[in-house]
């Protein structure tokens, strides 16, 4: 049975491409410099490759997949304290990359990862914590949620500037029919948002950002559909409730 569910899970990204495992804001607009302070640039050698988002002076909330799959695409710098990623900001190195111990690279399940910065983060002024949801809070239907990065644009162009977008959450039920469609069945530990039967959501590049409702990172972007117009398809989200003793304990002893 696993082995089918890998054979429908390669289906599913050949159908989808690759791409799929990330993120592009759609419909969004451009971040106030006062808001969403807490967004995280994570950084190859050649430039911006994830989101994230600061949880804590020394940590950054992202997606398990944004490790890359080689050690050529792989995170080795965070940047905060500023939307426009042509403008110099706070740089840390990462000293310590955690994924969850229950992460599957090839169905994304515990798609989550803290990563412990070489030094703290001056936080006040133009770089803010995001406060984390209560364990096991479970959003509902067509709650509003907001999902930022800087990702392609609907336009199809790279974007230096941090762009926002308004998503209401999918009901789970509708969503897992939807991905059971094209043979992807999703976990409990997922929100799903954006997407299905709207042009709002996210697609190549936003991979790690979060999902925030009521100020808080409720997910984390983890996949959709590549070209962020199919209308079927909700974008999905790892539900960082569902996680919460797993990062207070990476956090309180300080890595993992």
């Amino acid at each position: 049975m696993q082995a089918l569910h890998k054979l429908l899970l390669l289906h599913v990204l050949t159908y989808l491409g690759r791409n799929a495992l990330g993120a592009k804001i759609i419909n969004g607009v451009k971040v106030p410099k006062d808001s969403m302070l807490f967004m995280a640039s994570l950084q190859t050698t050649d430039g911006h490759m994830c989101g994230g988002s600061l949880i804590s002076d020394n940590f950054v909330l992202t997606a398990a997949h944004c490790d890359g799959d080689n050690d050529d695409n792989v995170p080795v710098r965070v940047v905060f304290g500023t939307h426009d990623l042509r403008k110099n900001g706070t740089v840390r190195h990462i000293e310590q990359r955690c994924k969850h111990p229950d992460y599957q690279d090839d169905t994304l399940e515990n798609d989550i990862m803290l990563l412990k910065l070489s030094q703290s983060v001056p936080v006040g002024g133009t770089i803010q914590h995001i406060r984390l949801p209560p364990p096991n809070m479970n959003l509902k239907h067509n709650q509003l949620c907001h999902v930022a990065g800087w990702g392609v644009t609907e336009a199809g162009r790279d974007t230096d500037d941090l762009r926002v977008a308004l998503v209401s959450v999918v009901d789970q039920n509708v969503c897992r029919q939807q991905w059971s469609n094209v043979g992807l069945n999703l976990d409990d530990n997922v929100i799903c948002a954006g997407g299905y039967k709207t042009n709002n959501g996210n697609c190549n590049g936003d991979s790690g950002g979060p999902l925030v409702y009521n100020e808080m990172a409720a997910g984390v972007v983890s996949f959709g559909d590549t070209f962020c117009r199919d209308r079927r398809l909700p974008d999905v989200y790892t539900d960082v409730s569902k996680f919460r003793p797993w990062i207070d304990q990476i956090v309180m002893q300080n890595g993992c």
